[in-house]
């Protein structure tokens, strides 16, 4: 005969096993994880069309050259900031191919709202549309001069009250700054707690300003204003790059680079191929390190890109995994990329900087 207590036993562990498993399932699907993930995104030609118009249109009369193939960049689809990613969608994304899963404190550091992550990325597109526009007319041999200008004021900082946003610095200190680096330097020479008079262009009329230094958060001997520092380029002529803020951050710049550099030299860079790539570059021509190389380069290879420009600090992320049929090249500067791709146009096999 079967005991009752036995059975009973059996019976409510059975249930609460059950209903164990049923909590356990429900908080996988509905409790949000904190991370996000990357999956490749679309590629975009900057020698062709973006949201029906040229990607890049430039000033009256100026020369521009035939090009054919394609110059892509890539772009990585990120979780939005606000949405909930569960356990399960976390670990379905794992183990996919294509897809990424990191923390969300690298995508979206201090718990960045979505609407700040947009106004972030927007900036970042914008910075790389100049830093670009900058490095590809030097290359193609124009001269493009810059002079610091305010970027953004600390709130309540040293200076709050007494610059504002756009300012062009002309001088600090009775000595004369062309650049942000020569400001900060003369910046530096002051001691933490001391004046100093800072003269800006504002509106076209230059004005001096005292400001009363402070100690920096991090190195009390160390003189803050409270400032941070851009620049403002004069260009030899109008270039307007099109892209919309649909796409936002910085690593798309190098891509734009060779489109203007492209267009505005004799000769193509592509060979007539469909050639792709990433990354952030500064007005020097060096190129930077992105994010999402693996589903960028996945996203060209759905793009039918032969070529993937690689910036030499992505170049292990890179190859570790499939290379997706693409041809890595190595680049480090914009002169790196120009080179590797002239050569490659001539001879297929050339020999090029590469990840491998």
């Amino acid at each position: 005969m079967s005991d009752p207590t036995r059975l009973s036993r059996r019976y409510s562990t059975m249930v609460v096993a059950t209903i164990s498993l049923i909590v356990l399932t429900c908080a996988a699907y509905l409790i949000p994880m904190p991370y996000v993930t990357m999956r490749p995104g679309p590629a975009f030609d900057t020698l062709g069309s973006f949201d029906d118009q040229p990607m890049f249109t430039f000033g009256k009369d100026v020369k521009t050259y035939p090009t054919s193939g394609s110059l892509d960049f890539t772009t990585v689809s990120v979780t939005r900031a606000d949405a909930r990613l569960s356990l399960a969608d976390a670990v379905r994304a794992y183990f996919s191919g294509d897809v990424a899963v990191v923390p969300k404190s690298l995508v979206y550091p201090d718990n960045q709202t979505a609407q700040q992550s947009t106004a972030v990325s927007a900036a970042q597109l914008d910075g790389s549309k100049d830093s670009s526009r900058v490095a590809a007319l030097r290359a193609a041999g124009y001269t493009v001069t810059g002079r610091p200008q305010v970027a953004g004021l600390t709130p309540d900082g040293a200076a709050a009250k007494l610059l504002k946003v756009g300012d062009i610095i002309t001088s600090v200190g009775g000595t004369k700054v062309a650049s942000s680096q020569e400001a900060v330097a003369a910046i530096g020479e002051t001691t933490p707690g001391e004046s100093v008079a800072v003269t800006v262009e504002r509106k076209g009329a230059e004005r001096t300003v005292d400001v009363t230094t402070r100690p920096d958060a991090d190195d009390p001997s160390v003189p803050r204003i409270g400032v941070s520092l851009g620049t403002d380029y004069t260009f030899p002529f109008e270039i307007d790059n099109n892209v919309g803020r649909e796409i936002g951050g910085p690593s798309a710049g190098t891509m734009f680079a060779l489109a203007i550099y492209d267009k505005l030299t004799p000769g193509e860079l592509t060979g007539g191929r469909k050639i792709a790539g990433t990354g952030e570059i500064d007005a020097d021509g060096v190129v930077g390190a992105i994010g999402g190389i693996r589903q960028k380069m996945r996203g060209a290879a759905n793009a039918d890109a032969s070529i993937f420009l690689v910036p030499q600090a992505n170049c292990s992320e890179a190859t570790d995994g499939d290379d997706d049929g693409l041809k890595l090249v190595k680049i480090t500067k914009l002169d790196d990329a120009i080179s590797s791709l002239e050569a490659l146009a001539q001879d297929p096999d050339a020999k090029v900087p590469s990840c491998s």
